[in-house]
């Protein structure tokens, strides 16, 4: 088990560490190509556009071949295509490259979380996903520190060193034993788990989380940027607030296998309330720093107890993990894009508070929908 949790943890993590790493090199990308904040938000989007596309044939070949298949072809092209994100010099071969390490990225995140779904016991899952979310979570924290190297030793290097450590991962990956499906579901299993309500309900927590995230991370950093922070103290801000976010990811798994996922999940749903409010207004850079960090361990404290929910939920349907979490990335893929695309693009025609505005009262109806049919049952 604790190989296992290893193995699953390291994989994404290092899934994460490029993901995130965007984050200070897009003014950067944005001055010297002239992007934006539309063009920007498209860039950020590509990623999960690419996990979209990939959401569905990763749990395939999950819930077909095995687990351990899956997450070699994941990491053998995320480390191709993270190579070429370091050495691409246009707009358009950025984009592409984020998408197709999206892609891939569906495929190593699929196969490594079912690996450990599928390999702990009921009563400690939320526990397990919880370590496997913080190490994200730390991925996502040292991401913006290696975007910030980038941008001072040069991308191409930089993310090259990342494409050897994803290959690295393939080969302990490859050496680890994994089981095969002794009677691999078809797919029209997957497409009856979507009407379930209680599949339905897990699925919307991912959306809501990555739609916040999306958003937070084209408008933070600009907004960052345009009040005096460069690259490496934008990486800084993403740092601290990462860091809290590895610590409570643990605790909110913890608190999802001794209270119910919904627990956690009624808290989130305040604080984002809260978050999404205060984060147009402050004028202070520091200030803002301090209202991003809020904000990000608010808006990470869903993905646990949805993913747990998730779970349970496949678990009581039989449903093979593989297609579980592939549901994840199909819930994911849709939230970030729209957030990072359509946030943007909504700030630069009007302001960053329209759509702040617009995810607080999305999470206030969320709260308000939890709350009445806790009262009806």
């Amino acid at each position: 088990m604790r190989r296992i949790l290893l193995l699953a943890g390291a994989i994404v993590l290092v899934d994460t560490l490029f993901f995130a790493a965007l984050t200070p090199l897009l003014p950067h990308y944005a001055h010297r190509l002239g992007l934006g904040k539309a063009g920007a938000g498209l860039l950020a989007a590509a990623y999960p556009l690419g996990a979209l596309a990939g959401s569905i044939p990763s749990g395939i070949v999950a819930a077909r071949l095995g687990v351990k298949p899956t997450v070699l072809v994941g990491l053998t092209v995320v480390a191709l295509t993270t190579a070429l994100f370091g050495i691409a010099g246009s707009a358009w071969q950025l984009d592409v490259a984020r998408f197709c390490q999206g892609v891939a990225s569906a495929f190593s995140w699929t196969g490594a979380l079912a690996w450990l779904v599928a390999a702990s016991p009921a009563g400690r899952r939320g526990a397990l996903i919880g370590q496997a979310f913080a190490a994200a979570v730390f991925g996502a924290l040292l991401g913006p520190v290696l975007g910030g190297i980038a941008s001072l030793a040069g991308t191409g290097w930089t993310f090259g060193a990342v494409a050897a450590g994803s290959l690295a991962l393939a080969a302990w990956a490859a050496a680890t034993p994994a089981s095969r499906p002794s009677e691999p579901q078809p797919l029209r299993a997957l497409v009856d788990a979507i009407a379930d309500r209680r599949v339905l309900l897990s699925i919307w927590f991912v959306v809501l989380a990555a739609m916040l995230f999306g958003t937070l991370s084209v408008l933070g950093p600009l907004r960052l940027a345009s009040l005096g922070f460069g690259a490496l103290g934008i990486g800084a801000v993403w740092l601290l607030t990462g860091a809290l976010e590895t610590v409570n990811n643990i605790g909110v798994g913890r608190a999802a296998d001794r209270y119910g996922p919904l627990a956690p999940i009624r808290i989130a749903l305040v604080g984002t309330v809260l978050a999404t409010l205060l984060l147009p207004w402050p004028d202070n850079r520091f200030l803002l720093a301090v209202v991003i960090g809020f904000a990000g361990i608010v808006f990470g404290t869903f993905y646990t107890p949805g993913m747990t929910l998730l779970t349970h939920a496949a678990e009581a349907r039989g449903l093979d993990y593989g297609y579980a979490v592939a549901l994840v990335n199909l819930a994911w893929a849709p939230g970030q894009s729209g957030g990072s695309a359509i946030g943007g693009a909504l700030a630069q025609a009007t302001s960053d508070t329209v759509p702040y505005f617009a995810l607080s009262a999305i999470a206030l109806l969320t709260l308000a929908g939890l709350w009445r049919s806790r009262s009806s049952s």
